[in-house]
């Protein structure tokens, strides 16, 4: 007997929005207890680990559009925990954190952990890792298909 080929159920976009979600209710429950959410620390955490650093790349290192990385630093200035300056030229700025920044990450890293821990105990290390490894291929294979034309082979 051969087996059925296996066929995904429902939309796929749907259910990632779910698992998403619900990941993040997790998370942003443990950032709250630091006065974050877990948009902010994402962010925080690649200021402090690229700066000094011009916005534009820094949206592209993190994947996000000029406007909602604009939107998010706002808040992260208006909080003290970075500042922009001016960059290389007139027209170029710069991220930096701020010792109030690092400070506020290090607090916050600590209910990253938190989640981190209690995400694998719900789910088990291996789904976890699996989980990961999935996203990781995923993302590489959707990033190769970018430079086509809808419609063409890759």
């Amino acid at each position: 007997m051969v087996d059925a080929v296996v066929q995904p159920r429902g939309c796929t976009n749907f259910k990632l929005r779910q698992l998403l979600r619900a990941v993040a209710r997790l998370y942003d429950a443990e950032f709250a207890r630091a006065g974050l959410k877990g948009t902010q620390f994402s962010l925080l955490s690649h200021v402090i680990e690229m700066a000094p650093v011009r916005p534009a790349e820094l949206a592209r290192s993190m994947g996000l559009d000029a406007s909602t990385l604009t939107r998010n630093l706002r808040v992260l200035v208006e909080q003290g925990w970075v500042v922009q300056g001016p960059g290389t030229d007139a027209r170029s700025r710069l991220v930096t954190p701020t010792a109030a920044g690092r400070a506020k990450q290090i607090e916050a890293r600590r209910h990253w952990k938190r989640a981190q821990l209690a995400l694998q105990e719900r789910l088990g290390a291996g789904q976890v890792a699996a989980l990961h490894a999935l996203i990781d291929d995923g993302l590489a294979r959707l990033d190769e298909g970018e430079d086509l034309e809808p419609g063409e082979a890759g």
